[in-house]
C-alpha cells in the first residue's frame, strides 16, 4: 500500500482547474492529453495580384482529454480517498463551462500552468459501472487581447510593425484631341474642374495649360 500511495502521492503528476480561490483536482488522471497548436493566417485578395497570406502568430491552443469520477475509491488509480460525488464534480465542470471568466489548468511536472476556457463537455455512463461518471474536455487556452492605437501617446506615435499600406493615385494618359476640360469631364464629371488637375500636374503640363501633349500621365485629383 505504501508503494501506491508514493506513485500517486504529492510529488506525482495532477490535474487540477483553478477558479479564483477554488481549486479542484481531478480524482483520476486521464490516460492522454492532447494540445493541438497551428500558426494562424490571414488572406487577403489583392485586386489583380490574387491572394496573399500573413502569419498572424500562434493560435491558440485547445487541451482535450478524458477521464471519470468514480463513485468508489480504488487506490490503483485513484489520486486521493475524500472522494467528490460524481454527480457534484460534474456540477463542478459545468459551472466552469457557463463561466465567463478564465480557468488555471496545471498539470504538474510538466510545467503547464495556463489560462483557459472549457468549451466542450460530454459525459457518459456505462453498463455494469454503477454511479461512475465519464467524461470528455475541452479547453482552449486564454489570451488578453490588447489592443494598441496606431500612432498613441503610448507608442511614442509610432506604428510599430504594422505596415500601412498606402493607395496608389489613378492617372490619366493623355491622348490626341484631349484638353483639361475634357479630361476633367471625363473623369471627374464636370469640365469645371480642369484647373484642380492643372494644379497637381503644373510641373508635367508647363505654364500654359492648354498645352498639353499626348503620352503625358497626368495625376487625377
Amino acid at each position: 500500500m505504501s508503494v501506491l500511495k508514493d506513485e500517486v502521492g504529492p510529488n506525482k503528476m495532477a490535474f487540477t482547474l483553478k477558479d479564483g480561490g477554488t481549486s479542484f483536482q481531478f480524482p483520476v488522471n486521464p490516460e492522454e492529453v492532447s494540445i493541438s497548436r497551428s500558426k494562424g493566417y490571414e488572406t487577403i485578395n489583392m485586386l489583380e495580384h490574387g491572394e496573399f497570406d500573413f502569419a498572424q502568430g500562434e493560435k491558440v491552443k485547445e487541451i482535450t482529454f478524458s477521464s471519470f469520477f468514480p463513485k468508489e475509491y480504488d487506490a490503483f488509480y485513484c489520486m486521493y480517498e475524500d472522494l467528490p460525488d460524481p454527480r457534484v464534480a460534474m456540477n463542478v465542470l459545468n459551472t466552469f463551462l457557463i463561466s465567463k471568466k478564465p480557468l488555471r489548468l496545471i498539470i504538474s511536472e510538466t510545467g503547464v500552468n495556463v489560462p483557459v476556457f472549457i468549451v466542450s463537455l460530454n459525459s457518459s455512463f456505462r453498463g455494469g459501472e454503477t454511479g461512475d461518471i465519464y467524461f470528455d474536455l475541452t479547453l482552449r487556452t486564454w489570451r488578453d487581447s490588447k489592443v494598441e492605437k496606431v500612432g498613441s501617446a503610448a507608442s511614442g506615435g509610432k506604428s510599430g510593425s504594422r505596415t500601412d499600406l498606402k493607395k496608389s493615385s489613378k492617372t490619366y494618359t493623355v491622348k490626341s484631341g484631349d484638353s483639361l476640360s475634357k479630361i476633367a469631364k471625363l473623369e471627374l464629371g464636370s469640365s469645371s474642374k480642369w484647373n484642380e488637375i492643372y494644379k497637381l500636374n503644373a510641373k508635367i503640363i508647363g505654364s500654359d495649360p492648354n498645352r498639353i501633349k499626348p503620352g503625358q500621365k497626368l495625376v487625377m485629383p
